[in-house]
Order: structure tokens, then sequence, then C-alpha cells
């Protein structure tokens, strides 16, 4: 892990250089450049040959050849995926559904209306898309988690109609443990299929998959370039890029579990982002030495090693007010406060997707059970997105009702404002009604 000490203005200047920097790399990047036209290729051939061209990306890319009528998964099939898993981790995933369901359900704005003296309606109706795409990735490590946070907050928010695709890759179809998450968390339809050709059908829709209103859920860097290009088409959760966890530390966090947040995003896999951001340098020590000790023992210790010497930072600042500066100016998709006094550090901290505070709650409650959803802004995107919720799958429709009296006596005001912008025809739009 790259080793930063901050001993002068100069060498936080230079930092915060880098850490700003963050947010235009990727699109600097020329391998993600070829990538997104590879994408566009594919999303392009979906629209026009649809069944077809996803057959044929399916075979060319998860090497698992499937006619259209082998696309979706039965409901007998989901049946049996989930009465083949484990009991135990079927209740797991029951209970980890129920804890999503109850938190996200509070998230929900109810319609209003609101009628004055003069008989005038104002009022805004929130409804629900018509159809959302949950899209789960397979490849190295399967999912049911994803599966959980995408379905379960927009069956939450009442959507009628939820697809969920993910690639064959498990023995040439979805691994069962993430069907069982889809019938728990309530999917109405599942496909066995992946990568830019699922979402490119999620958005135009084939004579076999249809069309949605709405597309979320990670995936690699072709499923994230083709939700980029098909967005307007239909609305996408965000562009997410590797996962991050930034650890706010003094020098009374225990090192074991600082060691331990880092190891756990550092699997995610190669371009993962970790950090330590803390004043003591007696601690970093201890962290290099745990990460030493923890690192063979783990069976993705190839995959964490490349990520942490590769985009592991361990930060030491001057004070605790320079390391709490530092992880507002990142904005950490995941933050970890790890402190005497983490609560007092939860009170300056603007800029995160989601904040585990304290040395009891790891990221891991998070990804998995506690109920706030783990689909967070990435890249920096915390200083001005959120996390996924209930309210993404639901849309706000404003109502309006003016009585002839209401009309007459403000129509000078409007014809003179439309007027002001040259815009006749709004006004005589005004004036043929008095």
């Amino acid at each position: 892990m790259k080793h930063i000490d901050i001993s002068n203005d100069t060498v936080r200047k230079e930092l915060d250089e880098f850490i700003l920097g963050l947010s235009d790399a990727a699109n600097a990047d020329r391998s993600i450049q070829e990538k997104l036209e590879q994408a566009r290729w594919i999303v392009e051939a979906v629209r026009k040959n649809g069944d077809a061209a996803v057959a044929e990306f399916t075979e060319r890319f998860d090497g698992v050849a499937l006619t259209p009528d082998r696309f979706e998964v039965s409901p007998k099939e989901m049946d049996k995926a989930l009465a083949g898993v484990d009991k135990n981790l079927v209740r797991i995933l029951e209970r980890a559904h129920e804890n999503i369901r109850r938190f996200h359900s509070k998230h929900l704005r109810e319609s209003w209306e609101e009628t004055l003296d003069d008989g005038t309606v104002l009022g805004q109706r929130v409804t629900p898309v018509e159809s959302a795409g949950v899209y789960v990735p397979g490849g190295k490590a399967f999912y049911p988690s994803t599966a959980l946070m995408n379905i379960t907050p927009a069956r939450v928010a009442g959507v009628k109609e939820i697809i969920m695709v993910s690639p064959p890759t498990f023995n040439g179809d979805i691994h069962p443990v993430a069907l069982a998450a889809a019938r728990i968390a309530g999917a109405s339809r599942v496909f066995r299929i992946g990568g830019a050709q699922a979402i490119a059908a999620l958005a135009y829709g084939t004579a076999t998959i249809p069309a949605v209103t709405k597309i979320t859920g990670p995936g690699n860097t072709y499923v994230t370039a083709a939700k980029a290009i098909v967005r307007g088409r239909v609305e996408i959760d965000s562009e997410a890029g590797p996962s991050e966890v930034l650890v706010l530390a003094d020098e009374k966090a225990n090192p074991a579990h600082v060691a331990a947040e880092l190891l756990a995003q550092a699997e995610h896999d190669e371009e993962a982002m970790c950090l330590l951001v803390t004043p003591s340098a007696e601690l970093i020590a201890a962290v290099q030495a745990r990460i030493a000790a923890e690192l063979p023992n783990l069976p993705r210790r190839d995959i964490i090693k490349k990520s942490l010497d590769n985009r592991g930072m361990l930060i030491r600042t001057r004070n605790m007010d320079e390391a709490v500066a530092i992880t507002n100016l990142y904005a950490p998709e995941h933050l970890s406060i790890q402190a005497d006094f983490p609560r007092k550090l939860l009170e300056k901290i603007h800029n995160a997707g989601a904040i585990m505070v304290g040395a009891n709650t790891p990221v891991a409650v998070g990804d998995y059970y506690a109920g706030p959803n783990h689909t967070l802004p990435t890249g920096r995107k915390a200083r001005f997105s959120s996390p996924l919720t209930a309210e993404d799958f639901r849309k706000v429709t404003s109502v309006l009702y003016y009585t002839s009296e209401r009309l007459q006596r403000e129509a000078n005001d409007i014809m003179t404002f439309a007027n002001t912008e040259e815009l006749q025809a709004h006004a005589r739009s005004i004036e043929v009604r008095l």
C-alpha cells in the first residue's frame, strides 16, 4: 500500500489534487473508452436484432449456448432452486430481506393535494415506475445480496413488474442462491442473460425479454458502459465504479478491525480502492503488520494483494481535523469510523455513501443484512448522490387546477412575465381565456 505522510502543506496540496483528479480519471482512461465503444456496438446489435443478438453474445462472452426459449428461468426452476438451498441460509436471506424491506418502507413519500380558499388545487401524485430491470452479476462470484438490495426496494415502491437478469456463469445457469434471493425478494421474472447484451435487452426489449422503465444493479465495465449508453431510453441508478472504503481512525482504533475492513473491500476486485486516514503512525504500522499476517490465509489473496498494491493508501495526517477534511474531500462509498468517540466525528462528515459508526459496525453488516442499501455512489459522487432507495423506483407528477376567478386575478402578472421573455404565444394562451 502507498504510504503518504502529510508533514507540510505541499504534501497536503498534492494529495488533494490527486483526490480531485479521481473524478476524471475514469473518463480519461483509454481502456474505458474502448470498452464503451464495444458496449455501444453490442447495444446497437441487440436493438436491431433482438433475441438473436442476445443469444450470439451470450455464447461468445459467457460460453453458454442458449436459444431464446431458454432465456427465462421458469417458476418451477425458481421453486427448485429455493428448495435446494440450505434451510438455514434461506432463513438468513429471509431475515435480511425483512430488514431491507422495513428500512426502505420508511423512505416513501405520499401523494398530496391542497385546496385553497378560492378553489385552486395544487399537489403532487407519487407513483411507481411501471417496470424495473435488476442486474445481478455473476462470474467471479455470485451475489444474492444484490438481488435483495435491488428487488426489495422496487417491490416496496409498488413496481408491478420487476425483471431480474444475471449471466449463466454457474454451470450454464444462475447460481441457485441468487435465484432463491430473487424469489424471496419478489422478482416477477428472471432471465439467464448478462453483460451489455442484457442491459440492451432490458432497455429496448426483444421478442422474449420485455423492455423496462428503469435499470439498477452493478456490473463490470461493459455493463456500466451499456447502462450509460441506454440512459435516456430508460433511467438507471448510477454509473458505478470500483468499490471503495475509507477508514477514518484515531490512535484508539483496533488494528485488527481496521485491517479487516481494508482486506474485505480489497477482495471485491483488483480495482477496489482502500484507504486508511489517521494521525497515528503507530496505528498505520500495526495495520500493515496485521495485513501481512492475514493476507496469506485468505482465498482471494491474489486479488486483494493487487488491489492493495495498486490502489491502497495509508495516509497519516497532522491531526484529526485534517483527517476529517480529507474524508469529506474524497467522499467515499463506504466510510468506517473507528475512533474513541465515533459519533462526534460522524457529526463532521458531509460526504459519504454509507457510514459505519464504531468498532462493532463492519461494512459487511451494511453489505448484507442491516437494511440500508449497499448500492452506493462511487468515484466521489457521494458529494451529490445518494444510496439506492425505494423512492428511486417512484416518480412525482405535479397537479394544478385553477378556477376562473384565480386565473382572472393573476392573468396580468402571468402575461407580463411571458411577454418579458418574448413568448407571446404563452401570453396569448392566458388572454384567450379572459
